[in-house]
């Protein structure tokens, strides 16, 4: 009989170091969380920069969520922020109707422990509300394509708007909660928004569910279904004749997406913004798809380094005054995630492109404010009041420079380092080669 050391030992290495290659990428989650969390206060960075970078989290979770159904499989949804305000308005009365039915009172420091839990709870069933909403839409409506589908779409999030605003006036004492707590759950104050929700969500818990929307979403690029998406998109016709089931695939992006999206609204929730039924509009869904399409339909690093950039952006386009108080905060940051970037070239990882491409952006956004700031002393114009302009502007440069967005459906790392085979192929084919379009064995 073998021993335990033995049988160890004969467990090839790979298969033996599995378990702790599959802990690592969430282990960096919060590694990645505390960091921003702790570090940027260090770095001098205010209250009101940290609540823009709550507020631009909150957007890329809502970016890379929407990418799964719009850049993974193609489809054209508009009504993300329906799921959104599910998420947010479910997670809010979780929280603040729970404050009120245990503490008899909302957003009291001496029960912050317990109303982090109330958070996470409410965070966790808003996104499953969202998800279940997005499984009963999904299922009907994604038997369409294209222009159909997004009037569909745009329809349910009209839908959740109107019915937020016919909902009963909010309660705020603990006494009629604690006699009608089902009546209080559907009681979300109608067309005013919820109010009163506390601010829970710090740094930390926002960007750690950042980081691991990320790392779910590109898992799932990876996967067996994370191909089949892609392959929808391409082209339906040859997906089906591969044996995919277009609407089973459909609706579990849809599902995927509306999950994520509930994320994001309940997130958004705890930030100390006031959730409203105007967020389910088609406006937040509009801004959500301009991240998904600038940064590249299929991209998840492009959305989200999209949707951070333009939300920083818009602060930043205000005036210099507010960023070069804080310039050396810029380059202090810029210069630490530079170092980063050298230290992971030396180690041959081409997640050093990744770090240097965070380290440009103080320097874009520093370079945008120095503009701002001349753009009103000497023409007298306030780029700030242009920010929509400039978005359009964006879109159609993009459009016109790069039809499938600035990263397409590669991610910003795969530009870098060594080709692989799959380049090299092309790159020896070129486009009428074998299997290529135009060439014998591809398509005409």
């Amino acid at each position: 009989m073998l021993t335990l050391g033995q049988r160890t030992s004969a467990v090839p290495a790979s298969r033996r170091f599995r378990p702790m290659v599959m802990v690592l990428p969430w282990l960096a989650c919060v590694l990645g969380a505390l960091l921003v969390h702790f570090g940027l206060p260090l770095l001098g960075v205010d209250e009101y920069w940290q609540s823009v970078l709550r507020r631009a989290g909150v957007l890329m979770i809502a970016a890379v969520s929407l990418n799964i159904v719009n850049g993974y499989a193609g489809q054209f949804s508009m009504g993300h922020a329906g799921f959104m305000a599910i998420g947010g308005y479910v997670a809010a009365a979780i929280t603040y109707y729970g404050s009120l039915f245990f503490h008899g009172s909302a957003g009291d420091p001496a029960f912050a422990a317990q109303g982090t839990g109330l958070m996470l709870a409410g965070i966790l069933l808003g996104a499953l509300v969202a998800a279940g909403a997005g499984y009963l839409v999904g299922l009907p409506s994604l038997r369409l394509r294209g222009d159909y589908l997004a009037i569909v779409t745009l329809g349910f999030g009209e839908i959740i708007r109107v019915l937020l605003e016919l909902t009963p006036s909010q309660i705020d004492t603990a006494a009629a909660v604690r006699e009608h707590p089902i009546r209080a759950l559907i009681s979300l104050n109608g067309p005013t928004g919820f109010y009163g929700v506390p601010a829970y969500a710090t740094l930390f818990w926002v960007w750690l569910l950042v980081l691991v929307t990320c790392v779910v979403a590109y898992r799932v690029k990876q996967s067996s279904s994370g191909r089949a998406f892609l392959s929808i998109r391409e082209d339906e016709i040859a997906a089906r004749s591969m044996g995919i089931d277009l609407t089973r695939y459909k609706v579990r992006a849809f599902v995927l997406a509306a999950f994520f999206g509930g994320v994001a609204g309940a997130v958004y929730a705890h930030t100390g913004a006031n959730p409203s039924p105007q967020d389910a509009g088609f406006q937040r869904s509009f801004d959500i798809i301009i991240f998904v399409v600038l940064g590249g339909l299929g991209s998840l690093s492009g959305a989200a380094l999209s949707a951070l950039l333009l939300s920083l952006l818009g602060e930043v386009l205000r005036g210099p005054g507010p960023v070069l108080d804080a310039w050396a905060h810029c380059l202090a940051a810029a210069a630490a995630l530079g170092i980063g970037a050298a230290v992971l070239r030396g180690l041959r990882n081409r997640g050093w492109v990744v770090v240097a491409a965070m380290a440009m952006i103080p320097v874009l956004l520093l370079g945008f404010a120095v503009l701002s700031g001349w753009a009103k002393a000497r023409l007298g114009i306030d780029l700030g009041e242009y920010r929509l302009v400039l978005y359009a502007i964006m879109l159609i440069l993009v459009m016109l420079l790069r039809p499938n967005g600035l990263l397409g459906v590669r991610e910003i790392w795969e530009l870098f380092g060594p080709m692989t085979d799959a380049d090299k192929r092309r790159r020896t084919l070129g486009p009428g080669g074998p299997g290529g379009p135009g060439g014998p064995g591809g398509g005409t």
